[in-house]
């Protein structure tokens, strides 16, 4: 079969920066795509990278577009390189939106088992901003009904965000749940300093407590989830295949934190992780509603444990005809059929 293929790079600035351990994040790059077949339907995709994960460079997504040319073939999308791994991801994820099904295997699951299933919503963990305003949103989110939380951590003095523990999780609700997301930001010491404060408190993971370019970064993550009792969770140590297939083979005993709109072959790592009984949290690559749509139905798919998503970023974009889902506890699966990656495309016009 053959396709019309077009492409739109996009830069949209955030609400507000994001802090990370990475520094400050106040925009979004990427690269839509749009697949036409002879009938006149069309598929969409979205190349989200973020090139200190490892993925590759939006240059790169956009000088592989204008190499694939006006017009494509299935030969020429399968022989995109397995490096343009959000390339790939965006492409595959356009031909099966022009088809109207999930980019994903038939062994990890269907979206019509979910709701078969009578789950047809998945909880979402809130997103608190990094130091001490993380306090500031606690008590509405709770009230909304949100009840695991995601602070990012890694950004200010360790000493400093150690004692600010106490307090957010003083300030959580009865019963919620703290994950903690360090961007690799620490060495062995402050990891460990962090966890045996963790040991007694209402952690449910601690994500990517060290860098993935850490000389020796895989035996001592798994040394580190061997010595405390606080789950330990991998994002930034997940860019494709290879990575999971590599923490697979090690045996790690934590989370796999899955961004689908960094796999290049999303249906692949997803069979992969759940013919392993993998412990899989979804989140988001603040990507637009395009990337999320994708992203969010292979969430649905899933047919392990619905382990609340990371996908509580809405609203993100200065623009909102770019944003997800509207931020809330749960995120039901009319939520995600609502987004309309055409009104994505156009409003790039």
């Amino acid at each position: 079969m053959e396709y019309l293929f077009q492409f739109r790079r996009y830069r949209l600035p955030f609400r507000s920066a994001v802090r990370t351990a990475h520094g400050p994040w106040g925009e979004r790059e990427g690269v839509l795509v749009r697949l036409t077949d002879a009938t006149g339907g069309a598929g969409y995709g979205e190349a989200a990278p973020i090139p200190w994960f490892g993925t590759e460079t939006v240059d790169e997504v956009e000088a592989a577009c204008r190499e694939l040319g006006e017009k494509v073939d299935e030969a020429r999308l399968v022989a995109v390189p397995v490096r343009l791994g959000c390339l790939r991801n965006a492409l595959m994820a356009a031909r099966a939106n022009i088809a109207g099904r999930v980019a994903i295997s038939s062994a990890a699951g269907s979206q019509e088992r979910r709701i078969r299933d009578n789950a047809p919503y998945l909880p979402v963990a809130a997103l608190l901003p990094a130091g001490r305003a993380a306090l500031l949103p606690i008590a509405a989110k709770a009230e909304a009904g949100f009840r695991v939380f995601k602070w990012k951590v890694g950004v200010e003095d360790v000493a400093d965000e150690l004692v600010l523990l106490d307090d957010v999780c003083a300030a959580l609700p009865n019963g919620a749940k703290l994950r903690l997301d360090a961007n690799g930001a620490w060495d062995r010491r402050q990891a460990e300093r962090w966890l045996e404060r963790c040991a007694d408190r209402p952690v449910e993971f601690v994500e990517q407590p060290v860098s993935a370019e850490t000389r020796g970064a895989v035996d001592l993550l798994l040394g580190l989830a061997g010595d405390f009792p606080t789950p330990l969770a991998l994002d930034e140590s997940l860019t494709g295949g290879e990575d999971i297939e590599r923490w697979l083979g090690a045996g790690w005993p934590g989370v796999f934190v899955v961004k689908p709109a960094l796999l290049g072959d999303v249906g692949a790592e997803l069979d992969r992780l759940a013919k392993a009984k993998a412990a899989v949290v979804f989140s988001s690559a603040l990507e637009t509603a395009v990337g999320a749509r994708a992203a969010l139905q292979a969430a649905f798919a899933w047919p392990g444990e619905p382990r609340a998503l990371g996908f509580g970023v809405w609203p993100l974009f200065a623009d909102a005809r770019f944003d997800g889902p509207c931020l809330a506890p749960f995120i039901r699966w009319e939520d995600v059929e609502r987004l309309d990656p055409e009104a994505v495309w156009n409003a790039l016009n």
